[in-house]
Parts: C-alpha cells; structure tokens; sequence
C-alpha cells in the first residue's frame, strides 16, 4: 500500500477508537507486554507507570484493556498475545541469540516495541537492536508521521518529560515497510510522566502530554498491527 493511502486509512481507523464507550461484556481484552530482559538492568522501574496508562487507554478510547500490563520474557508463549511490548530500565539490556531471532520474528508478524530509556540503557539498547535489525538502523520518526496524531495532535513529537542530559526529547524508530515496529522514546523519559503524580511530582501538564503520548503509540500498535 503506497504509504500516503496507509496514513488516511490509520487516521480513519483511529476515529473509531478515539472516543469512550461504555466497557462490553465478553469482548477480549488488549494490554502492554513488560519485557523482562537479561543483562543487569531494572526492566521492573516505574512500577505505577503502565497502570496507570492502561486506565488512559480504557478511560478515553473504545479500547478494551486490562488493568494491568503483563510481564512477558521473549520467549514466553505469552509475548505473541500482546500487541504492545515495552521495555525501560537505567541499565544494561543484552538478549540472546534465540531472543534476538524471537523479537525480529515478533516485530515482523505485526507486533510492536516501545522502548524508554530511563536514562541509562542508551547504549546497551542500541547495541542489541542492531541485533534484531542489523539492516535497519533506528531514524528519527518524522513529525508528520500518525504516532504524533493519531488520537491527540503532538506538532511538536514527543514531549519532553525530564532533563536528562538537557537535549532535545527524540523518537527513534525502525521501520517495516511503511509500518514503524519499534519507537525509541530518548531524553524524555516518558514512563516518568505516566507514574503517580506524587512520585515524581511532574506538572500536570507534562503528565498529561506525557500519557497523550502513551495513548497514541498504545492505538497505533494496535491499528497497525493489524
């Protein structure tokens, strides 16, 4: 499909999960993978952060999701039942060969990662993505792309959460075809912006960006996917 007719054709899906509905009984339920990863580094932070997006996603779309996210490992038989796989952590991230051909084989049949580097897992991420994906470097996602539009307008890309080193918030992705099957969220700090107000005492604003965020990378995966 010529990539402008792919982008209408998402945005016109997008306006059928963008309002609220009442919750359907025996309709099945979506939710976020949390990949528990080898290598040292805490894949667990931001406890209250997927929680809480979750209830976003449930409170202001037709998207029917659970309450909480499910920790996945990639070679669990559960990883091919979420749509959405997010990874964070301030550390070290290292897959093995079987779970590098595992994520590329997930990535290619229509699943999604997230990536959020907690300020730490640069490098280490980096390094095992061009693993998976040693043709595909990461870019950085345009601003006209539908991940910044899809269900709320975010002119300027992603939102910067916390300071970090003081650069600029960047997306990163890779791309299958016209489809983007991996967003690196870098400098940002996202999840942060979706844990409980008190924990980091963000502004309700950046929160509120932060979540608007969370909620279209949470509707494109499950749209694109498809």
């Amino acid at each position: 499909m010529r990539t402008a007719t792919w982008i209408i054709a998402l945005t016109g899906l997008a306006a059928l999960v963008s309002h609220p509905a009442p919750a359907q009984q025996g309709v099945s339920t979506l939710t976020i993978g949390r990949l528990h990863y080898d290598g040292g580094g805490d894949w667990y932070a931001n406890p209250s952060s997927l929680p809480n997006l979750l209830s976003e996603i449930r409170t202001r779309t037709l998207l029917r999701v659970r309450d909480r996210e499910q920790v996945v490992a990639l070679t669990s038989p559960d990883l091919w039942d979420v749509p959405f796989l997010y990874m964070t952590g301030h550390g070290n991230v290292l897959f093995s060969d079987e779970e590098v051909l595992i994520l590329r084989k997930y990535l290619e049949n229509g699943g999604f990662l997230h990536a959020d580097d907690n300020y730490g897992m640069d490098e280490s991420f980096r390094r095992e993505i061009a693993r998976v994906f040693p043709d595909r470097p990461l870019v950085e996602v345009p601003l006209d792309h539908p991940i910044y539009r899809i269900v709320y307008e975010l002119p300027q890309g992603i939102p910067k959460i916390h300071e970090h080193d003081g650069e600029p918030a960047q997306g990163f992705g890779i791309f299958l075809g016209d489809r983007l099957a991996v967003f690196y969220s870098y400098q940002t700090d996202l999840g942060d912006g979706w844990e409980d107000a008190d924990v980091h005492g963000d502004p309700a604003d950046v929160r509120e960006l932060a979540l608007q965020m969370g909620v279209n990378l949470f509707v494109y995966s499950v749209l694109a996917g498809r």
